[in-house]
């Protein structure tokens, strides 16, 4: 605002002065003094009100007034309250420097004059920004803009004062103006704006942490071109970016909201820019996935591996060893009708997709292009990562048909020899357990009452003749992980008792014999009566035994499908309620 403005506010009962030429200048704050020389607390542009308890006689004014403009102040006010009229020695002063003066009427506080300049500048910086946020807009919908979240940012932090950072579902700082975000306090904010998001609140949602208060805006497209809203909030809570503002939001006014709504519109165009550029990636990691599955030879597989190397690992001389990660996302069913009453209804393979691209990135790590070495695919339920690891100094033995043990058995050493290094820098391989660590509190609120998060992480392998012995391990490592409790569970490949690796060893005439005795009766059965009798088999494995779980999953009510089992149990003598009956069973569907 222009110092003219301020003599044509009745309210404030100026009078000039002194400084009519001046009164063009800019006030860009406002600032109460009575110090001899406040010269510290002023950076330019600022009116300066003063009570004039610094002047004791005549020889005070001009070094006062000297300070003032030296530091570049827009103007100065003085109350007629302590001494009546300004005395002549200070207009002098004033004119001397050339240095606006106005009088300030003993009725009028200096309070409201502070509070019309706050309000009035920054009223005038929240236009200038929203214009800037804006043209940014366009610049993005249109094309790539430099700088990315930063910038915008940025200007909030030098246009309206506000700290603020983007964070991911789990709390990692994707960006930020200032000092980065504490990891503890990231993911906390982050439990918070997903359990808020889980009631069905409309953000933004106030949240105090360790004193401070901060608001949190939810980061998603409703423009042109944006992805259509989920039909149920659990298809994108664990997806979904977050804006955290370190202020209280709930008492401003519509202006300040809607601008705010228009930053995270604009962060949410750059998120679907970064997340387009994934694509490359999932699709590398769904061929290869695919060849694995379908058994093709390894020399097949090898070869997209070589085209895959480059784009995940660029500049990496040696060639990559591979883990393999598979996630799952798991619902139970509510009592609440309409879309999303029932797992089956919500698609938990991309959302367990883009949850295991977070996970998998290094949590000390900020900014959005550090996952762009993390391939993952899904099929069905389950996300599936390819994630490449540098090969260790020491070469891993040759297998076929599964993981080895030799990058286990150095993962799972966790205190490093004495005065080397930690065994966590000395090896690269992925750990369950720490995969989760840094983030088990906000998914855990996200996923509140009805969702569980299941991962299962296998050993590392150096060859493609691995990649299937890996992929097997990873899956049942995850079943594992799914009948413990908790809302977030992992399990690696060293909790194993790893028949995975011994089943490609079976004899053939063996595997026919045992899959036979247990399997025929069910598809003879199957056949003449078409019961599904195998299919009700597998699922109920793969719900770890959960009657309403499985039910759920077949659409089945639980009655029916207690005699489902119970026709199984006759028909092969076995009881499915015991663990050995249970993993005969497994190991016979994994086999035939």
């Amino acid at each position: 605002m222009r110092l003219r403005a301020l003599l044509d506010t009745e309210a404030l009962g100026l009078r000039l002065l002194g400084g009519e030429d001046e009164l063009d200048r800019t006030v860009r704050g406002v600032m109460t003094t009575d110090l001899r020389d406040p010269s510290r607390y002023l950076s330019g542009g600022e009116l300066v009100l003063t009570g004039l308890a610094w002047r004791r006689d005549a020889s005070d004014s001009e070094p006062f007034v000297r300070i003032l403009a030296g530091a570049g102040v827009a103007g100065l006010a003085a109350g007629e309250a302590e001494l009546g009229d300004i005395p002549a020695d200070l207009v002098e002063a004033c004119l001397q420097h050339r240095l606006p003066l106005f009088a300030v009427h003993e009725t009028v506080a200096f309070a409201t004059i502070t509070e019309h300049v706050v309000r009035q500048v920054s009223g005038e910086r929240a236009g200038d920004l929203a214009a800037v946020v804006d043209r940014h807009r366009r610049l993005m919908t249109s094309g790539p803009a430099g700088g990315g979240p930063e910038v915008v940012l940025d200007l909030l932090t030098s246009d309206l004062d506000l700290r603020a950072w983007v964070l991911s579902p789990t709390g990692r700082q994707i960006a930020g103006a200032g000092a980065p975000l504490p990891g503890a306090l990231g993911a906390a904010l982050a439990g918070r704006h997903l359990a808020a998001t889980r009631t069905g609140r409309r953000g933004p949602h106030r949240a105090a942490v360790a004193g401070t208060t901060y608001s949190l805006f939810p980061i998603r497209n409703t423009g042109r071109g944006a992805v259509p809203a989920a039909r149920d909030v659990r298809e994108s809570v664990l997806s979904d970016w977050l804006l955290a503002v370190e202020a209280d939001a709930s008492d401003w006014p519509a202006a300040r909201l809607d601008l705010l709504q228009g930053v995270t519109q604009l962060i949410a165009v750059e998120r679907d820019r970064r997340d387009a550029a994934r694509t490359v990636r999932r699709r590398l990691a769904q061929e290869v996935l695919e060849l694995v599955q379908a058994g093709a030879a390894p020399a097949e597989i090898a070869a997209r591996l070589r085209v895959a190397a480059p784009v995940l690992l660029p500049g990496l001389g040696a060639a990559p060893q591979w883990q393999v990660v598979v996630a799952r996302v798991d619902w139970t069913a509510t009592d609440t009708p309409g879309p999303g009453g029932v797992p089956g209804d919500i698609a938990g393979g991309p959302a367990a997709q883009a949850l295991l691209e977070e996970i998998l990135v290094d949590p000390a790590v900020s900014g959005p292009d550090s996952a762009d070495r993390i391939a993952v695919a899904h099929t069905g339920e389950e996300a599936i990562a390819l994630v490449p690891l540098p090969a260790v100094p020491a070469p891993l033995p040759d297998t076929v048909g599964g993981p080895t043990d030799t990058a286990a058995g150095a993962a799972e050493t966790a205190a490093a020899p004495e005065g080397g290094e930690p065994a966590a820098a000395q090896d690269p391989a992925l750990h369950a357990d720490a995969l989760l660590a840094a983030v088990r509190e906000p998914l855990s609120a996200g996923l509140a009452d009805d969702g569980r998060l299941t991962l299962g992480v296998s050993a590392a392998v150096h060859s493609a003749e691995g990649l299937r012995g890996a992929l097997e391990e990873a899956r049942h490592a995850r079943r594992v992980a799914a009948a413990r409790p908790g809302r977030v569970c992992a399990a690696g490949h060293h909790e194993l008792a790893s028949h995975v690796l011994l089943l490609p060893f079976v004899p053939d005439d063996v595997r026919r014999a045992f899959t036979a005795r247990l399997l025929d009766p069910l598809r003879d059965y199957d056949r003449r009566h078409r019961a599904e009798l195998i299919e009700t088999l597998e699922a109920f494995l793969d719900c770890d035994g959960s009657w309403t779980r499985c039910a759920a999953r077949l659409h089945l009510h639980v009655n029916t499908l207690r005699y489902r089992v119970g026709r199984i149990e006759q028909l092969t003598g076995r009881d499915l309620s015991r663990l050995e009956d249970k993993l005969d069973f497994f190991l016979a569907l994994r086999m035939s």
